[in-house]
């Protein structure tokens, strides 16, 4: 697992770059606000419930949530599901919104 700024992020998505981000916060966290990535809570990610990303294993997959924690630990279960490059967001939505308020990546 690697890290990436929200800055990094955002000039990624405005450059055009394919991006497979991953929300693992709740439902209704998502539903509160969102910046666009796929919504796959953390213990669906724990319960090993990740058949829609399987196909990622090899790819790059950026992880946020509400502040880095839970992402963090979706990161190193996805390391050991075999997933090769996980990236997680460094202070997760909160500090996207801080410098970006309601922005999506895409």
């Amino acid at each position: 697992m690697q890290e990436i700024t929200v800055e990094e992020l955002k000039q990624r998505a405005e450059a055009g770059e394919k991006l497979n981000v991953i929300d693992v916060r709740e439902p209704n966290e998502y539903a509160e606000a969102n910046i666009g990535a796929k919504l796959i809570p953390l213990g669906a990610i724990m319960g090993m419930q990740i058949d829609e990303i399987e196909d990622l294993k090899n790819e790059e997959v950026i992880v946020h949530c509400k502040s880095g924690m839970r992402s963090t630990q979706a990161c190193m279960m996805l390391d050991t599901l075999g997933f090769t490059n996980t990236k997680n967001v460094k202070g997760g939505i909160l500090a996207w919104q801080e410098k970006y308020g309601a922005d999506k990546i895409n």
